[in-house]
């Protein structure tokens, strides 16, 4: 609920202008709420394709934890020192350069953002089809044919589906909810981030509740699956980490908002820590659940979830899998519900954080200028949040965003790692500037950050099943170097500090 000193701050603010009403709680709510979509539920098997163990499978949830909670208090000295609209942005343009915050922002709207917000909207459209069969892929309300996509050699169906439809609906109606008032987007995402870790709770409890009456299943080749440790081990765990960092990511969208939350001096860093501390918990206790109900090598002919196991679940949904076997049919019912909240939730996160990060290049004369405006009546980026729900849209019709999504972790780990290499030089070259929070453990935990960072980063380069996505990650990054002296303002000195 607002506080009244919230209401103050929004009735005293002018037209135009962006308003301080988010509290603590829904500071946290938006770190939850945005990391948890749908990837917990389903990436566990290809995780556990890659390294070929338990052990290791949950060892990358235990290195993607601690990485996401290192980056976490790290940037919340940032969030702390520039509680601005668009958040990293405005960290990469003031510690480095324009160019740099450009390049994030370019990269968030051309795929990281909007593509997530399209790749969830369709897996709500999917797993709602459970409930209602008419809602599937396979059920065109419009076919215009197929066309062959020269840049992405894919093949792409000209037309809409039932799937699609529910997609683009939900997507549509999240951005103009967000537009009536950000109290209003703030409170959806706090019943549906209680609704999701309540799911998550839930299934630890029922794994917790099963291990009291069955025997742990065999996991074959034994715990660690005879792994050697040596550099070629650290390469493969390091391209796995894929799964767990996507299924983590988004933590940051918080700062995109730190023009609107109340002290944030102490939220921002505050909620940084709390969201992706219990987060990352939840993850890694509902993957242990998970090698507590099922076997974790199966086979891919098998007949029931207990032959398939986790790295054979009908179509990667481990989480289903677990639940069928503990509840019957009724167990797919049971998470496709979880799922359908998850999914819906975590958009709305997505949709009111992303919005600023776009508002606040067009108040740099780096996007497009009408993007820039606040609604005079509600105090919401309202042209944004309209322009990005438009994009995210046409990325739902294309059927290439699932390429775009898989491209596009190499280069979030990118600007994870400039913004960070980006504390270290204000530390050096702002000394003077205010720090109401310093960031935990520096410079070693920021600097292990990096170092781990890195070399996730070169693995994935090395790798051949990830390389040829990472380089086109890449490339969407290098693009927009070009993009950026055609649009910036002719004469622009570098944009001070605000």
């Amino acid at each position: 609920m607002a506080t009244s000193a919230q209401s103050e701050t929004a009735t005293r603010a002018g037209a135009g202008e962006l308003v301080k009403g988010l509290g603590l709680l829904d500071a946290t709510t938006i770190v939850m709420g945005s990391m948890i979509g749908s990837g917990i539920f389903i990436v566990a098997a290809e995780i556990g394709r890659e390294v070929g163990s338990p052990g290791l499978m949950l060892l990358t949830w235990v290195l993607s934890g601690l990485m996401t909670v290192i980056a976490a208090v790290t940037y919340g000295e940032l969030a702390a020192m520039m509680p601005h609209a668009g958040g990293q942005y405005v960290y990469l343009r003031e510690s480095l350069s324009p160019l740099f915050g450009f390049l994030y922002g370019w990269t968030m709207f051309l795929v990281i953002q909007t593509g997530t917000i399209a790749a969830v909207a369709v897996a709500f459209g999917k797993f709602l089809g459970v409930f209602f069969p008419w809602i599937s892929a396979q059920n065109l309300l419009l076919d215009l044919g197929t066309v062959t996509v020269p840049l992405w050699g894919q093949t792409v169906r000209l037309g809409i589906s039932s799937q699609q439809f529910v997609a683009l609906t939900s997507l549509m109606t999240l951005a103009v909810v967000n537009i009536f008032g950000l109290r209003t987007g703030a409170w959806l995402q706090n019943i549906f981030t209680t609704m999701k870790v309540a799911a998550l709770a839930a299934v630890i409890a029922v794994g917790g509740w099963w291990s009291l009456a069955h025997p742990a299943p065999a996991s074959g080749a034994g715990f660690w699956g005879g792994a050697n440790w040596s550099l070629a081990t650290f390469v493969m765990i390091s391209a796995a980490l894929v799964g767990p960092l996507f299924s983590s990511d988004a933590w940051n969208n918080v700062t995109f908002t730190g023009a609107e939350v109340v002290n944030p001096k102490r939220n921002l860093p505050l909620a940084l820590f709390t969201g992706t501390a219990v987060v990352s918990t939840l993850y890694f206790l509902t993957n242990c659940v998970y090698l507590r109900i099922l076997p974790f090598a199966g086979s891919a002919a098998g007949a029931g979830p207990l032959e398939r196991g986790i790295t054979h679940a009908a179509e990667d949904r481990v989480a289903t899998a677990a639940m069928q076997v503990v509840f019957g049919s009724a167990g797919s019912a049971l998470m496709a519900a979880a799922i359908v909240i998850s999914t819906f939730g975590c958009n709305n996160g997505l949709t009111l954080a992303g919005a600023r990060v776009y508002y606040a290049m067009a108040k740099d004369r780096l996007f497009f200028p009408s993007v820039a405006k606040v609604s005079p009546k509600y105090h919401t980026p309202a042209v944004s949040l309209m322009v990005q729900g438009i994009w995210a849209s046409l990325l739902t019709l294309s059927g290439t965003y699932n390429q775009l999504l898989n491209y596009v972790i190499f280069s979030v780990l990118l600007f994870y790692i400039l913004t960070i290499v980006g504390l270290f030089r204000l530390r050096r070259t702002r000394p003077e500037w205010p720090r109401p929070y310093r960031a935990w453990g520096y410079p070693v935990l920021p600097a292990i950050y990096v170092a781990i960072a890195v070399f996730v980063e070169v693995a994935l380069l090395t790798e051949q099943m990830t390389r040829g996505q990472s380089l086109a990650g890449l490339g969407i990054v290098i693009v927009g170097v070009p993009v950026y002296y055609f649009w910036r303002p002719r004469g622009a000195s570098p944009v001070a500090r605000s």
